[in-house]
């Protein structure tokens, strides 16, 4: 390949790999300069014309581009990269032969979009670190003893003894070969930097005493006790036997010796607390595993607000590349003369401006890269011309091509008590959300009317998420005004203020025409009116837009009518317009009470977005999550205030035991705990103490366990753990699913706070969840459980009652 820069206008020749791990990609130069790439930083890949094209005649000379016949286009590869959605970087490539690019965007791709390469076991990212630092060598081909120090410089002494311990050189200006440092020395490396006193006593009190070994048999016992969920059936789901565990004790024992006997050192104890067997995630969630063919709104969809902003609401900078990185567009429009293109902005505000050409391209391109359910796209439409919204509808056709779903399916018509297809039924569809003037029939008129929308309303749009950031989304609209002929121009110094208020310019939407009325079927905007009139129309087509602060009446004033509608229609939640800082509203609220589109700023990566970006990682990252039974059966009232009937009621308890790598600095650290979830749900927020030394290499908290005494819909709920630094410097989070936990001791791997995997700090800790049992049916549910024993017990109690 050759890399080539915009910048600097040069281009060198390079060779390409990925490391057999796949944990980097890196380029080397011919000057033997290497630059790397962590796979977890990439989000995406283009090839062709999506691909960066160079601007200045030099590069453009070099590479042939403005010559007849050129074929520069089918050997093009930019690779994107970058912390979070706004922040990014374009690496680019030139293939010496035609599509060799493609077939590494694939390959690339494939490895990123892997479950496994952000749900990976402690031990693999502890491995990450022995990788790169055998990529990074001196001129000698040795590992630079300087390097290991900033790979973990938050005690230079304790490194400096641990390489010691290991035989090794510690001086800075010192080097190791690489054949010094294999696997073997490399954990005795880690064991000696970060000793792990608390599994040493996790070990004791599981193995025969007075010795320092653990058999088969008994970690075989402590795999079924501490590891397995209680709740599982023996019959389906055997507990493991001693003789499975020989496989078990062969992978991680670091003796030999032990090995042909059958034992487990405290050491081998560790590295297998570390490995893939004991992930605290389910891995079986976190691809595609629910039910496709519910209507869809039976599901919970990934949604962005305002997606063309890359900052805030009033002066951000607008980039069709946030179409890409969020994967769904919510576009607003603002008139332009009927012969110049349609921009996107956001109405009032300073933001700059992009074009709807531009954006329409953006999500053609992007839309399916990571899946085929459908995406929406939901448009506030400003262009009060028929000319331009005929070019708006001519590039949705052209651009989208056989993507766009112009009519409704024959098996699903638009008409009452008829549900909405499946995310199954609209594999590869795009379907748009826009005013749609109701005098337009199904069947395109020749001629343009300028009928007015008699049920001027809003709508969402779901999509699968792109790689490990996330979905799609619509865009804000919400309920229409009384009046609605204004143009913008005519404005006057009040309206203006009333568009900067919570509902935003979604009530100034123009006159849909027909071109782009025919371009809507299952997502059409109405006004709310009320829950018993949409009750009665029972349209599963149409859909209303609210602010935060209006679903938040509707749902703590008619919390069980709000549960009904979503079971039949689609609602939108958006951010009230005065968040001009593009902050988010807490989105577990609306969740509760079903709301498909409960659309977030992706551009702005708070509590909020951290939480929507973990959920939306399961099922496949395909953008949609099934509703919880009771939110979708007709006959089955739910009540998020008041769940007494609920089947399934589980309990937590969680004990953070100790931290890994916590901080590059020596500083005292703490954890908190918080539960997402129903109101009812019990004690929901915790934080451990701050540790008593300054230690961020291995701290250990000694404290009694957090007890989430009653979670009632473990469906709707997530733990978020969050370690921080004293004073409150974030250091790493996790947010997970409570039905996606396993029990028993693991280690959760931190996240930054845009949800990428950080490579050094975890957290140890046990969880154990199990059926809630009232504290009234503890002797019932003790003498189901084991019959013979509560029955032998209550004779013993007898005999002393009669003693």
């Amino acid at each position: 390949f050759f890399f080539f820069c915009q910048e600097t206008a040069s281009a060198s020749p390079v060779i390409l790999r990925v490391d057999p791990k796949g944990f980097y990609l890196y380029w080397t130069y011919q000057s033997k300069e290497m630059e790397i790439l962590d796979i977890t930083s990439i989000r995406d890949t283009r090839v062709g014309r999506f691909a960066k094209i160079p601007k200045c005649q030099k590069l453009r000379e070099v590479f042939n581009l403005d010559y007849p016949h050129s074929t520069f286009l089918l050997k093009t590869l930019t690779i994107v990269s970058g912390p979070d959605m706004v922040d990014l970087t374009f690496h680019n490539f030139v293939s010496y032969k035609e599509n060799v690019g493609k077939s590494w965007a694939e390959d690339i791709m494939a490895i990123v979009r892997n479950p496994l390469t952000y749900n990976a076991s402690r031990y693999t990212f502890l491995e990450k670190i022995l990788v790169k630092l055998k990529m990074q060598l001196n001129a000698e081909g040795k590992i630079p003893v300087r390097n290991i120090f900033q790979m973990f410089p938050a005690d230079r002494k304790r490194v400096e003894a641990a390489l010691s311990a290991c035989h090794l050189p510690k001086g800075k200006n010192d080097a190791i070969n690489p054949e010094d440092f294999p696997e073997t020395v490399y954990k005795t490396f880690l064991m000696n930097l970060c000793p792990r006193p608390e599994i040493d006593e996790i070990f004791t009190s599981h193995h025969l005493k007075a010795k320092p070994y653990m058999t088969k048999e008994h970690l075989a016992k402590f795999i079924n006790k501490k590891q397995r969920d209680s709740r599982l059936n023996d019959i389906l789901f055997p507990p493991a036997k001693p003789e499975q565990v020989q496989s078990l004790i062969e992978k991680y024992e670091p003796s030999g010796i032990n090995i042909q006997r059958g034992q487990l050192s405290p050491e081998g104890m560790v590295w297998f607390l570390c490995g893939p067997e004991n992930n605290v995630i389910a891995l079986d969630k976190l691809v595609l595993y629910q039910d496709m063919t519910q209507p869809l709104s039976h599901y919970f969809i990934n949604s962005s607000h305002n997606t063309y902003l890359t900052a805030g609401q009033f002066s951000g900078i607008s980039s069709p590349e946030m179409y890409r990185q969020t994967l769904l567009a919510g576009c607003h429009w603002k008139g332009r003369p009927p012969d110049e293109e349609p921009i996107i902005t956001h109405g009032f505000t300073m933001t700059t401006e992009i074009l709807f050409k531009d954006a329409i391209e953006a999500i053609a391109e992007s839309a399916f890269k990571t899946s085929l359910y459908p995406v929406i796209l939901s448009f506030e439409n400003h262009v009060d011309s028929p000319k331009q919204q005929a070019k708006m509808a001519e590039y949705c056709r052209t651009i989208f091509g056989d993507k766009l779903l112009t009519e409704p399916l024959e098996k699903y018509p638009l008409k009452p008590g008829v549900p909405l297809p499946s995310p199954k039924d609209l594999l590869g569809k795009i379907l748009i959300k826009n005013k749609k003037n109701q005098s337009v029939s199904g069947k395109r008129q020749n001629s343009l009317k300028k009928g007015r929308n008699v049920e001027p309303e809003i709508i969402e749009q779901p999509a699968p998420m792109d790689a490990e950031d996330t979905v799609w989304a619509g865009d804000v609209a919400e309920e229409e005004p009384e009046e609605e002929d204004e143009h913008l121009g005519n404005l006057d110094e009040e309206e203006i203020k009333k568009m900067q208020s919570d509902e935003g310019t979604a009530g100034l939407e123009v006159t849909a025409y027909e071109e782009m009325s025919s371009l809507v079927n299952y997502i059409q905007p109405i006004k709310f009116d009320s829950f018993e009139v949409s009750a009665q129309k029972n349209r599963s087509y149409v859909i209303s837009s609210f602010t935060e602060l209006k679903a938040y009446d509707l749902l703590t004033k008619f919390p069980v009518q709000f549960v009904e509608y979503n079971k039949r229609q689609m609602s939108r939640i958006y951010p009230k317009g005065t968040r001009m800082d593009s902050s988010n509203y807490m989105p577990q609220m609306f969740w509760n009470v079903g709301c498909q589109m409960v659309a977030l700023n992706f551009q702005t990566m708070d509590v909020p977005m951290q939480q929507n970006m973990a959920l939306f990682e399961f099922n496949g990252q395909c953008g949609y999550l099934l509703k919880h039974e009771f939110m979708r059966r007709p006959d089955k009232p739910f009540d998020p205030f008041s769940v007494d009937r609920i089947d399934v009621v589980v309990a937590s308890t969680l004990s953070i035991l100790s931290g890994q790598f916590l901080s590059d600095r020596s500083v005292k650290t703490y954890v908190e705990v918080e539960l997402f979830g129903l109101p009812r749900d019990t004690k929901r927020k915790y934080r451990t103490k701050l540790t008593s030394t300054a230690n961020s290499i291995n701290p250990v908290w000694k404290e009694e366990a957090f007890v989430f005494e009653k979670i009632m819909m473990p469906e709707l709920a997530s733990l978020k753990i969050v370690a921080w630094e004293e004073g409150g410097k974030f250091i790493g989070h996790r947010v997970i699913p409570v039905i996606a936990v396993h029990s028993g001791y693991h280690h959760v791997c931190l996240r930054s706070e845009s949800n990428m995997p950080l490579t050094m700090p975890s957290l140890f800790v046990y969880l154990e969840i199990k059926d809630y049992v009232p504290d009234a049916w503890a002797d019932l549910t003790i003498a189901l459980s084991n019959p013979i024993k509560f029955f032998s017990l209550q004779d013993k109690r007898s005999v002393k009652l009669k003693d």
